[in-house]
């Protein structure tokens, strides 16, 4: 089976699990107790008003009659698959859902990069920094860190963080004598609150927008930062002592040729579920730190419409949250097969 293959059936395997997932969520959404129509219009809805909603979300036929829970489920799912999600009725009311996500995309995808960015940079590197030093002071120090990271959770540290940042000019004064404010360092901007993503090209404007991100871009990837140094220098000392590389040492290789060659590449292999399981923590954190942060992303979006009973966006985002996975899981097997040649996708 060559690479192609393998990759076509990941993307075919694929289908039913995203089928499956939003069997549940048409299940949650439609079968729940939530009431969509009292959700947008409130307790004191206009009777002629919410029948004519009613009509229009699927739920009743024109003449009040109910339309059985099979034919709203086929009209979701054609939904779906077309990219037709309808309607926002509370967060925007009378918006395509699909230009609301497309809108607050780009936001989270800034979030996700750079919190996946930091937690890569600093989690492995540390991790196999202190791999290579077991049992010594910088050892315990990275141990120490990446179990603290890990107990955090996203929530308190987004809250302690802000309130830090908010408040860091009279904090700095009172702590050192100087103050120092994290709105003004380099340049202005708030701390919390959407940052603006317009001109890029620009070195302020890119600058003012990397400043805004990364509060709370380490807050989203300090979990899976402590996790990448605490699997990165078990995955050290368990390849450092392995057979191959006390043979490579036997044979006079040196200790930098043998750590890049030989240590570097396999103790990447258990660290690419863990760096892939990120995209898992970015969808579920981003909607605690989007919140806290006042951020107008897909997190806070999806908190909003689950909220206050948007079911038509709820269903649109858990759809595309759906493929994202997805993705990334086949995106996790390719680079299996890459760095380790071992895993390989020929069944024979």
């Amino acid at each position: 089976m060559s690479r192609w293959q393998y990759f076509f059936r990941r993307l075919v395997l694929s289908v039913p699990v995203v089928f499956f997932a939003m069997s549940l969520v048409f299940l949650v959404i439609r079968a729940g107790p939530r009431d969509p129509v009292a959700a947008a219009l409130g307790q004191n809805q206009n009777p002629e008003i919410a029948h004519r909603m009613r009509v229009q979300l699927g739920i009743i036929n024109p003449d009040g009659t109910p339309v059985p829970l099979w034919e709203q489920y086929i009209d979701f799912m054609a939904g779906l698959v077309t990219f037709s999600f309808g309607q926002t009725w509370v967060i925007n009311r009378g918006a395509a859902v699909l230009d609301l996500i497309i809108a607050r995309a780009p936001i989270t995808i800034w979030l996700g990069f750079w919190s996946v960015l930091i937690a890569l940079l600093i989690g492995i590197p540390l991790g196999f920094y202190a791999g290579l030093r077991p049992n010594t002071f910088p050892d315990y120090f990275a141990s120490f860190g990446g179990i603290v990271w890990r107990a955090m959770p996203n929530f308190w540290l987004a809250i302690i963080l802000s309130s830090v940042l908010v408040s860091s000019e009279g904090l700095t004064e009172d702590l050192i004598g100087v103050p120092l404010s994290w709105s003004n360092f380099l340049v202005e901007t708030d701390v919390i609150g959407t940052a603006s993503l317009a001109n890029l090209g620009d070195p302020t404007a890119l600058i003012a927008a990397t400043k805004w991100i990364l509060p709370p871009a380490i807050v989203l990837g300090s979990a899976s930062m402590g996790n990448e140094m605490r699997i990165g220098r078990t995955a050290v000392l368990e390849t450092i002592n392995s057979d191959y590389v006390e043979t490579a040492r036997a044979k006079g290789l040196g200790r930098r040729m043998i750590v890049w060659k030989h240590v570097f590449r396999n103790a990447l292999i258990p660290l690419v579920p863990v760096i892939s399981s990120e995209a898992f923590v970015l969808i579920g954190g981003s909607v605690l730190v989007e919140t806290v942060f006042a951020i107008n992303g897909l997190g806070k979006l999806t908190f909003d419409a689950v909220k206050q009973g948007d079911l038509a966006l709820a269903g649109g985002l858990l759809f595309v949250f759906a493929i994202f996975l997805q993705v990334v899981n086949i995106l996790q097997d390719l680079l299996y097969t890459l760095i380790d040649p071992r895993i390989g996708y020929d069944q024979s």
